[in-house]
């Protein structure tokens, strides 16, 4: 068979990645009711976008200043971070830092295995920087789906990223925390916040930018929060203002909402997965299950005669053998052919021009559907803002983390320019949170101690007799 035939063949097969514009429009509209349902107080339970409060009404306004810790946990490795934010020149540096490795068998055995872990890497980095004696406030980063209660209170509801630690789904996760340092007895903590990655990537970027109300994460995983009204938010007390949301979106089809256009890659990926039917929209698109959405591809299309001779190596045959940074590299301008002849024959596979051009064409497919599904789930949520407030046009900026999103060379490319299409009457101004999920965890905990330091000092100056209130 000629290239081109052959390159015509795999294009043919590829037909169910490709989402037009009215589909996109359609599914965009799905995650809008879904979100309008998350929000509700007697519909939430059912939602599969859970639009979960954080309990963060306020961004920076300046005047935060001091010393923090910042934990993040959110995927394979566990960081520890020594913050410090200067009111000064407006700025919040990270200091120091810690990187700790979460062994697989610590990700599925017991929730206390993992918060002592935890709790171990702290202690030594604390006692690295000469910090074990003071008592600092700390910004917890925990990537999973919570429920939160309050700013220092978050109930798990699920494991995702391949976590499976028991004796942790339904309960509080600062307490888990806090219990663990406890066990050690050797220092101590001062307040904790509790904060996901992507409200923390929203509030790096708001301390210097008052107009972020967005806050995005296209990585390992994949995740949204924004700027809701309060008065939509029925699920907490108050009216005014408003507050930020977490809406998990990477549950999105969890309903089977999704189900016309998954794949039978994308029904694979999730039967195998750690959790099937669990975070639907987030194996269609995120880091951890977009390479092996290519694999599963390149099996059948092998196995269908299409590539590779019609010979399956061992290697291409293993789960997650194909890793999600083999797409950016093979994406990659310039070098992109030889990365791809590289990747191939580390995994034992025979190849010609035509099939180095058909496995281009696979990881272009692939990331393309990957960025056109979050600009639709981005413009629901613009849309949505727009729509709230009564205006004929929203301009806002977006703060984005993620490593899909930083290091695929066409992945934002591709986002930004779908996202005005689907919503015209939206100017998004995007800016990468360099570390968003720390320095915003930092900022999120500085936030708060503000206002419960001004909630503090209005109580005090209402009270008639000289009794301090409770914050």
């Amino acid at each position: 068979m000629c290239e081109d035939a052959t390159l015509a063949k795999v294009v043919s097969f590829l037909e169910s990645f490709s989402l037009s514009l009215e589909t996109l429009r359609d599914i965009s509209t799905r995650l809008t009711k879904n979100m309008i349902q998350g929000l509700g107080r007697h519909t939430h339970h059912k939602a599969s976008v859970k639009m979960l409060p954080t309990f963060v009404r306020a961004t920076p306004d300046g005047t935060e200043e001091g010393d923090f810790l910042a934990l993040d946990l959110g995927g394979t490795n566990f960081r520890v971070f020594h913050v410090r934010v200067q009111q000064d020149e407006r700025n919040v540096l990270k200091m120091d830092s810690e990187i700790c490795a979460i062994p697989r068998e610590i990700m599925t055995g017991t929730g206390e295995q993992l918060f002592d872990h935890i709790a171990a890497c702290l202690g030594t980095f604390l006692e690295s920087q000469g910090l074990k004696d003071q008592v600092l406030p700390l910004g917890f980063t925990f990537s999973f789906p919570c429920e939160q209660k309050e700013i220092d209170k978050s109930i798990l509801i699920r494991w995702t990223k391949g976590f499976n630690c028991s004796g942790v789904e339904g309960r509080d996760v600062v307490q888990l925390l806090k219990e663990a340092v406890h066990r050690r007895g050797d220092y101590e903590l001062g307040f904790v916040a509790m904060v996901n990655d992507t409200v923390g990537t929203l509030m790096n970027c708001g301390y210097k930018n008052q107009s972020c109300e967005i806050g995005m994460i296209i990585g390992t995983g994949t995740n949204a929060c924004y700027m809701e009204e309060m008065c939509n938010v029925q699920r907490v007390e108050g009216e005014g203002g408003r507050m930020c949301i977490n809406t998990e979106w990477g549950g999105f089809g969890d309903d089977g909402s999704l189900r016309d256009v998954q794949t039978e890659f994308d029904l694979e990926v999730d039967r195998s997965s750690i959790n099937p039917g669990v975070h639907i929209f987030e194996k269609m698109i995120s880091g951890m299950y977009m390479g092996e959405i290519v694999r599963l591809l390149l099996v059948k299309m092998t196995k269908d005669q299409l590539l590779f001779s019609a010979q399956v190596s061992a290697q291409l045959q293993t789960k997650d053998a194909f890793l999600t940074k083999f797409i950016s590299e093979i994406e990659e301008e310039g070098t992109g052919e030889e990365n791809t002849k590289r990747i191939l024959s580390d995994l034992g596979l025979q190849w010609g021009a035509a099939d180095l051009r058909a496995v281009r064409t696979v990881c272009d497919v692939v990331s393309s559907r990957s960025a056109r599904l979050c600009a639709a789930a981005l413009a629901a949520i613009a849309n949505r803002i727009r729509t709230n407030r009564g205006l004929d046009h929203f301009k806002t900026t977006v703060g984005v983390d993620g490593t899909v999103y930083k290091k695929h060379p066409n992945f934002s490319e591709e986002l930004r320019a779908v996202v005005r299409d689907l919503a015209p009457c939206c100017t998004l101004d995007f800016r990468v949170s360099e570390d968003g999920s720390v320095k915003g965890a930092a900022m999120v905990t500085a936030v708060a101690q503000r206002i419960a330091a001004q909630s503090h000092l209005i109580d005090d100056s209402d009270d008639d007799d000289d009794e301090p209130r409770d914050v």
